[in-house]
């Protein structure tokens, strides 16, 4: 409708230093402070909340009436009578007076000039906001990959990955991989796998179920998982298609049961591993390698065949010596391995009490590799240490958790004292820095 009124009250400037800061969508209620549905006074510019919210913005109309009911009506009261308000987030305009949206404006065009000065301010407000998150976001994307340990700073995988029904044991896996540096990248820096023919030449593959099972690749899954993970761009990944790879070369993982983490790793690096032998998208194993002769050239252990990336950084030579405590005879045995199975010494295994928050502790340096009249066990260490703890043991009728308190240094574990040639080694080479740890809970 057409409003009368609007000469009498609309009577502050369009661009009026008096209104709030901020959006106009998101200004408050002088009275309680909500946010919704703000509408501003076009008398006095100050801003009240919606009849359906605390009703303020009538209130105030009706307060700005009182005097004139008791007084007869001067030239200036009946100009400024705070008959008029503009919704802050639609900019109608209402008249109280009227008790009707208004659809006119004054002879200057005030109520016109008043609303683009609002859009005008809420264009700013969500200008700045959004360079302000897009500022934020480039900077948590940075910082959140960055962990501060003992003054230093370590960079960690920021993006989280879906649980596709109890995958925990690889989620915590391939997290725990993408944090060790130079496997990480390898897999990063491969190329794409390509298709040659059809239409889709030309196209990376992504796998689906409803693919065959041609065309799957644990390499290139794997890589593209990796990717996802570091590219900063979204808070979590789902690794569907790879964990449909996962059923199709490995029968044991299929289904959504629970599974042990570390026998996941083992088959993941073992078939990791056997893919890399028989090349990559047409590039062969030996020029990949070369392109990481950093990787290869201190590496002595081939596990199934020649070195790849696999044993370059997980790889070790572990010697066992065996005595025999009758004649004397000594044999040696050189056995490679990814990981070392490290037993809980019995001495340590005294279950602790519901109530005992403290129960036995076990350094890490426990003698596993400690000689004896029977055995003794070195081994030539590997760019990166993977050490699994056994924390369960059994009994004759049922299987026990050691829940047992392992410490373990976050910096600087030194393993020199089982290598198998110490004095061959630099001060560092021996030194480990912790990159992961995978923990299971509960008792199954």
């Amino acid at each position: 409708m057409e409003c009368p009124h609007l000469s009498s009250s609309v009577c502050i400037a369009p661009d009026s230093a008096k209104f709030p800061n901020g959006s106009p969508s998101s200004w408050c209620c002088s009275v309680c402070r909500s946010n919704k549905s703000p509408w501003v006074c076009l008398t006095c510019s100050s801003v009240h909340c919606g009849r359906y919210v605390n009703g303020h913005a009538k209130k105030h109309y009706e307060d700005a009436q009182i005097p004139l009911l008791n007084h007869k009506r001067s030239e200036k009261q009946e100009k400024a009578q705070h008959t008029v308000c503009m919704d802050c987030s639609s900019y109608s305009t209402y008249c109280y007076r009227c008790d009707d949206f208004v659809v006119n404006d004054t002879k200057l065009g005030l109520v016109q000039k008043v609303r683009e000065h609002l859009q005008n301010l809420e264009n700013s407000a969500f200008t700045a906001d959004r360079h302000r998150k897009r500022k934020l976001l480039e900077n948590s994307s940075l910082n959140s990959k960055l962990l501060k340990v003992n003054g230093s700073t370590t960079a960690i995988c920021a993006t989280g990955l879906r649980n596709l029904g109890n995958t925990c044991f690889m989620n915590a896996i391939l997290q725990s991989l993408s944090n060790i540096e130079q496997f990480c990248c390898y897999f990063k820096e491969l190329p794409a796998v390509e298709l040659r023919n059809g239409k889709t030449a030309g196209r990376r593959t992504y796998h689906t179920r409803s693919q065959g099972d041609s065309n799957v690749s644990l390499v290139e899954e794997f890589r593209k998982t990796l990717c996802a993970l570091w590219q900063g761009s979204q808070t979590a990944f789902s690794p569907e298609s790879l964990f449909y790879v996962v059923w199709k070369i490995m029968p044991n993982f299929r289904g959504y049961q629970q599974q042990d983490a570390h026998e996941f790793m083992r088959y993941l690096l073992d078939h990791l591993h056997l893919e890399l032998q028989g090349g990559f998208n047409g590039v062969s194993r030996s020029a990949i390698l070369q392109e990481n002769s950093t990787l290869s050239a201190n590496n002595k252990c081939c596990i199934n065949g020649a070195s790849t990336v696999v044993t370059a950084i997980f790889g070790g030579i572990l010697q066992n010596e065996v005595n025999c405590l009758i004649c004397g005879t000594e044999s040696r045995k050189f056995d490679p391995f990814l990981d070392l199975s490290l037993d809980i010494p019995s001495q340590f295994r005294s279950k602790r009490s519901k109530n005992q928050e403290n129960g036995p502790v076990c350094s890490l340096r426990v003698q596993n590799f400690k000689s004896s009249n029977i055995g003794a066990y070195k081994l030539n260490t590997s760019l990166a240490l993977c050490l699994h703890l056994k924390r369960f043991h059994w009994t004759a009728y049922l299987r026990n958790k050691v829940d047992t308190y392992v410490q373990f240094p976050l910096r600087g574990l030194d393993m020199k004292c089982y290598l198998l040639e110490p004095e061959n080694s630099g001060p560092d080479s021996c030194l480990y820095d912790l990159a992961a740890v995978v923990v299971h809970h509960g008792s199954g």
